[in-house]
């Protein structure tokens, strides 16, 4: 199946409107359609226990019914209220440009959902805070890690505010996949109109130098304008310095072999860096 299309997840966070225009942003630029997917939870069930000679049976049978009553209540609005965010969503999402607009609600967990449709989908688009955060809170919501070691598709994070960028920093660390990562750059639209800077973490010798100067040949071949950056310190510490120095609009980085980088991608570093990043986050699987 074709993956063909950008995929936003959406709930009633304050950031929603930040993920509406991160994915329509996204699906113009890579001319693909865009699909706004919300999930619902799994419906709580309450569960009847045997309460044969209890004492006041009746009693406690009509709190049961009560509760499975407003449960029912419950899901019945939250139904309503996603099918509205997903008609709103779609609405501006037209309105703005995007193409091939679509919705789709599911029940049950947020993984699940997105692994379902992943093998439609070449690009994912999510919001750093779910519904139990506020938009200027430095956090990520409970699922974003989980996704992020999960997926094997590209998944872009949405923070607090999006304008279009004007740059990007591609964390780098010469390993096979990091090559990888850099080839599926050169081949996209994405970020192909756009100025970019590869940064290495390391240190000044020869070995590196000539790793960098290898990766950046091939998005300088396919035409990107790019910029190679060798820097030493602690891989967090450089990176977030690097992007503040350079006023850097959009972070690109992957899970690469089983470098410092890597380290610092899929541990404690990467919900740092999300939770202070003030840019949209793209995390190539």
């Amino acid at each position: 199946m074709t993956k063909d299309r950008v995929t936003a997840c959406i709930d009633g966070s304050a950031i929603v409107g930040v993920v509406c225009d991160t994915a329509v942003w996204a699906s113009k630029t890579l001319a693909a359609p865009l699909m706004f997917l919300h999930v619902l939870d799994t419906p709580y069930a309450v569960v009847r226990e045997d309460l044969s000679g209890a004492i006041g049976l009746g009693s406690r049978e009509y709190l049961l019914d009560e509760l499975m009553l407003l449960d029912e209540r419950r899901n019945k609005l939250a139904l309503e209220q996603g099918a509205r965010l997903l008609e709103n969503a779609k609405r501006k999402a037209e309105r703005d440009g995007a193409i091939g607009v679509a919705t789709e609600q599911r029940h049950g967990h947020l993984l699940d959902a997105v692994s379902a449709v992943e093998d439609k989908t070449r690009l994912f688009v999510i919001g750093r805070q779910g519904e139990g955060h506020g938009v200027q809170q430095s956090s990520i919501g409970s699922q974003v890690e989980t996704m992020v070691r999960a997926m094997h598709t590209p998944l872009l994070v949405a923070t607090g505010k999006f304008s279009q960028p004007r740059n990007y920093m591609l964390a780098y660390d010469g390993s096979k996949t990091a090559d990888d990562a850099l080839r599926r750059i050169a081949k996209s639209p994405l970020l192909a109109n756009i100025p970019g800077h590869v940064v290495m973490v390391g240190d000044n010798n020869e070995k590196n130098r000539q790793q960098l100067e290898q990766g950046c040949a091939v998005l300088l071949d396919n035409g990107h304008h790019i910029e190679a950056h060798l820097i030493q310190g602690n891989v967090s510490d450089s990176l977030t310095a690097f992007r503040e120095d350079l006023c850097i609009e959009l972070m690109v980085m992957g899970a690469y072999g089983h470098s410092r980088i890597r380290e610092f991608i899929v541990g404690s570093n990467t919900t740092k860096m999300l939770a202070m990043s003030t840019v949209p986050v793209l995390i190539l699987r």
